[in-house]
């Protein structure tokens, strides 16, 4: 019997989980996409909180008039910013599961421009 997309992206999410967990010195940046919106947030596993995050439900960004790829490199720009708030410099990158192309690959290329090392 044939896999689902959604079964399919939940095994690769899993294998991933696999091996990535965040501490509090290197959170976990999960990453969710979905048709409409693109949420990111950095995770302590240990501790099990969330330490910042940023999606394109914000006011800030929901506003503006620009494509999904547009708003997914603001998210990325945002969650930069809110990270160094907290005192994060580098992450492990949690892409969910979802191919690292498209809006993951320009959230993550904005995380690391707004200065995130992973």
């Amino acid at each position: 019997m044939t896999e689902s997309r959604k079964d399919k992206r939940q095994g690769a999410r899993y294998r991933i989980r696999k091996t990535i967990s965040g501490t509090a010195e290197t959170p976990r940046l999960a990453v969710y996409r979905s048709n409409k919106q693109i949420y990111a947030q950095l995770i302590d596993d240990n501790a099990g909180t969330t330490i910042a995050a940023a999606s394109s439900a914000d006011k800030s960004i929901a506003n503006k008039k620009v494509n999904k790829s547009e708003k997914a490199k603001l998210v990325g720009t945002l969650l930069g910013e809110k990270a160094k708030e907290a005192g994060v410099e580098t992450v492990k990158f949690d892409r969910g599961g979802f191919l690292y192309h498209g809006r993951i690959k320009s959230l993550a290329d904005a995380a690391r421009e707004s200065g995130l090392k992973f």
